[in-house]
C-alpha cells in the first residue's frame, strides 16, 4: 500500500488565533464565557500533536476591553507555551484592542498611540503585523502613511516571501450586518500588495472561520476562541454563541498556503489508528489493508496480525 507523496513538506508552520477578548481575571465575558480557560485549553488540545510551529499569531482583539492586567495575564499564558514549542509570538492589534496598554503590555514598548506596524522575520519568512484599527471605532482603515510604509517593505522581497496578518479580514462576510465593520477602502490596501511577494493574508475580527483571495492571495480568517457568531440568523441580526471556537493551522508550500480549521475541546471518539498500526497498515496490499478495516467484531485475520482494533469503520 506504499505510495509516494504527491508535495513535499512544507516549508513553514503557524499556528493561527484569533479574538482571545481576555477580560478582568475571573470575570467571564458577556457573563458567561471563560476567555482565559478557553485559551488554555486551545494549548492543551494543541499540545496532543507533538507539533512545533514557527510562530503563534495572535489577530487581534486580544483584551476585551484594553485593559493592562489582561495583557499582562495574556502575556503569562502564552509566553511559556512558546518558549516550550520554540515557536516566536505575534502580536496584532484588534478594534478591541487600546494601544499604549497593548504596547505595553506585550511589547515593552512606551510608543503610545502610534499605529502598531511590525516587521518579524520568521526563519526566511517575512511576517508583517499590521494594525487596521481606528480608535474608539468597529471598523478597520488602513492609513495613507502606512500604506507608504508597506509599499517600502515589499519593494524588497523577503526570501520566502510575505504573510500579512491584521485583525479585519479583507473579504466580504454572509452576514450583511457585518460591512459596518469592514476593513474600508480595501481597493487601495490591494494595490500596493498586488504584484508583491505577499502569499497570505491571515485576519481575524469575525468570530467564524471563512476563506477567501485578495489581490491574488489567499485570506483565511481564524475564527474567535472566546466565543463564535452564529451566521444561521435572520438578515440584518447577530447572535453570538459559546461554542464552536477554533484556532487555525497554517502550512506554507512552495506553491500554496493551507489553512486547516481544528475546533477546542474534547469529542468523542469515532476510530483511533496509532502511529504503529499506520506502519503496519504501509506494509500490507491494498487487499489487506481494506480487509484490516472492519467494523467493530468484524476483525479480520489481517487486522489481527497488524494489532489492529478500531472503534468504528474506516473510509
Amino acid at each position: 500500500m506504499n505510495t509516494e507523496a504527491q508535495h513535499p513538506a512544507p516549508e513553514h508552520f503557524i499556528l493561527h488565533i484569533s479574538d482571545t477578548h481576555f477580560v478582568a481575571d475571573n470575570d467571564l465575558l458577556h457573563g458567561s464565557v471563560d476567555s482565559d480557560e478557553n485559551l488554555r485549553q486551545l494549548f492543551h488540545d494543541f499540545a496532543k500533536a507533538q507539533v512545533k510551529p514557527e510562530a503563534i499569531v495572535f489577530t487581534g482583539d486580544l483584551a476585551d476591553t484594553g485593559r493592562p492586567d489582561a495583557y499582562v495575564r495574556l502575556r503569562n499564558m502564552v509566553e511559556p507555551v512558546a518558549e516550550e514549542l520554540g515557536a516566536k509570538i505575534i502580536w496584532v492589534m484588534g478594534n478591541h484592542d487600546e494601544r499604549a496598554a497593548f504596547r505595553a503590555g506585550l511589547l515593552d514598548s512606551d510608543a503610545g498611540q502610534e499605529s502598531v506596524d511590525i516587521v518579524h522575520d520568521v526563519n526566511g519568512l517575512r511576517i508583517i503585523a499590521l494594525d487596521s484599527t481606528v480608535p474608539g471605532k468597529h471598523h478597520g482603515e488602513i492609513t495613507d502613511e502606512q500604506l507608504t510604509w508597506l509599499q517600502d517593505v515589499l519593494a524588497t522581497p523577503a526570501p520566502h516571501g510575505t504573510l500579512i496578518a491584521l485583525h479585519h479580514p479583507p473579504v466580504p462576510s454572509p452576514l450583511p450586518i457585518m460591512a459596518k465593520f469592514e476593513l474600508r477602502e480595501q481597493s487601495r490596501f490591494e494595490k500596493v500588495i498586488e504584484g508583491t511577494d505577499v502569499r497570505g493574508i491571515l485576519a481575524g475580527h469575525l468570530h467564524y472561520s471563512t476563506f477567501s483571495t485578495f489581490a491574488g492571495a489567499p485570506v483565511t480568517v481564524a475564527s474567535a476562541t472566546c466565543y463564535t457568531q452564529d451566521l444561521n440568523v435572520p438578515k440584518n441580526s447577530m447572535r453570538g454563541q459559546n461554542g464552536a471556537q477554533a484556532f487555525n493551522l497554517i502550512h506554507l508550500y512552495q506553491d500554496r498556503m493551507l489553512s486547516s480549521v481544528v475546533p477546542i475541546g474534547e469529542f468523542s471518539t469515532v476510530y483511533t489508528v496509532t502511529a504503529e498500526q499506520m506502519a503496519a497498515f504501509e506494509k500490507m496490499s491494498l487487499e489487506e489493508a481494506t480487509a484490516a478495516m472492519t467494523a467493530p467484531g468484524e476483525e479480520s485475520d489481517a487486522g489481527a496480525s497488524a494489532g489492529v482494533e478500531l472503534t468504528g469503520s474506516v473510509r
